[in-house]
């Protein structure tokens, strides 16, 4: 068998890959992989001289796109005329350059699977130029559902598999589009259990400390959040908020103008200024010390973070599997997650955490209070969710899972 992974084309795969959830998951995967097959991972970047790179066995390609930086721009005015059913980034168009290059290197190659992350319409174009490969699909989001079926549904004919992120995403494309039902599958996210292996960082008579670790951007609730920690600052004074990630809102089309929730379609009132700036402006003056952003900091170093923190906090409005929730279970901390997406596969309610409303400040508060207020349970829930992150979501596990979708392949 050998296998090429197609990353989406904006993110930065440089080993060892410290950002971008998708591109963590390519790379933890491939490196776990590469043992027992020929594992390529194919990135936008160089300068078109057929740049390579190696590390843990797995070859990096690296591929121009000077001609679809270009096209963007137009595609994105061109976009603005026609449905949101219909984005700048659902045409066959958006980083054409890059799906072709990629393509014909892979004709040159001779893989045996072609695993693609998100983007569909890269399905037909690998199909054309390599007629007899394996071809996966990868959603990690929503946008096979979201988007015109009449644009996805041929599309999707041209692959052997679909995986969803979580069962979430999985049924979804199931209801959406029967024909296809019986080639859909789910693999999770992951974590490296051997760094969130213990809970050290932890001091006997510290403030009791809260942790979100994601983007910073208006789907993932942090004005909700915020909101919820002035109730909780009431009952514990000396509580700290730690928020780490970068300020990065996706475009508006990848989510705001495609949801049906309002809840989501109403945020796109954040998305008109400096998201970053309006949650700080939200936080009382006499609450700063105690509310901490941190920016973005190594994904490898993250395990600090987590093994710190008393409660780890998910106050998205949409999800489908965010890769800190099992990060945090493997550090022993109990996850407080909102009800939507993937997350309550993630999160076993009063086992390993506890499962919320989304946009409901009153709710989340009100459970981070009872978890900081209860130390046992919030032992029990942290060992509870170390067990499920090491029985479930370890990359080992995740590879192995990837390892027999391919097989059936076959």
């Amino acid at each position: 068998m050998k296998v090429a992974f197609i990353s989406q084309p904006w993110n930065r795969v440089v080993p060892p890959v410290e950002s971008g959830s998708v591109a963590i998951w390519n790379y933890q995967v491939a490196r776990r992989l590469a043992p027992a097959f020929p594992v390529t991972i194919y990135a936008a970047g160089g300068d078109g001289t057929g740049n390579v790179a190696r590390s843990d066995g797995v070859e990096y390609r690296y591929v121009a796109t000077s001609i679809d930086r270009r096209m963007l721009r137009g595609l994105r005015h061109w976009s603005r005329l026609r449905s949101s059913k219909r984005s700048f980034f659902a045409s066959g168009l958006y980083y054409l350059e890059y799906i072709v290059k990629v393509s014909l290197d892979l004709r040159k190659r001779h893989y045996d699977i072609v695993h693609i992350q998100n983007l569909s319409q890269f399905a037909p174009v690998v199909r054309a130029l390599n007629p007899g490969v394996r071809i996966l699909l990868h959603m990690h989001c929503e946008w096979l559902t979201q988007l015109d079926s009449s644009l996805i549904r041929p599309r999707l004919e041209k692959t052997d598999m679909i995986v969803g992120c979580s069962d979430y995403i999985t049924e979804k494309i199931r209801r959406r589009f029967p024909s296809v039902a019986s080639r859909c599958r789910t693999v999770y996210n992951g974590v490296d259990v051997r760094l969130n292996e213990t809970r050290n960082g932890r001091k006997n008579g510290a403030a009791k400390r809260v942790l979100f670790v994601g983007r910073i951007s208006p789907e993932k609730g942090l004005h909700v959040l915020l909101e919820a920690f002035q109730q909780v600052v009431r009952a514990y004074p000396d509580v700290e908020l730690d928020i780490v990630g970068p300020q990065a809102a996706p475009p508006v089309a990848f989510i705001f103008k495609l949801s049906d929730d309002p809840k989501v379609a109403g945020l796109v009132a954040h998305c008109n200024g400096d998201y970053l700036t309006a949650l700080k402006e939200q936080v009382p003056a006499e609450l700063r010390q105690r509310v901490s952003f941190s920016g973005a900091i190594p994904h490898s170093v993250l395990a600090a973070r987590y093994a710190a923190a008393d409660i780890y906090v998910q106050p998205s409005l949409i999800e489908a599997f965010p890769l800190p929730i099992p990060e945090a279970m493997a550090a022993g901390v109990p996850v407080v997650g909102t009800r939507v997406g993937g997350i309550a596969e993630a999160i076993t309610d009063r086992v390993t955490g506890r499962l919320v409303d989304s946009n409901d400040a009153e709710t989340l508060a009100e459970a981070i209070v009872d978890l900081l207020s209860d130390e046992p349970s919030r032992r029990s829930m942290g060992q509870s969710a170390r067990a499920r992150a090491l029985e479930r979501f370890s990359w080992e596990h995740v590879a192995e899972d990837l390892l027999g979708v391919y097989q059936s392949m076959s």
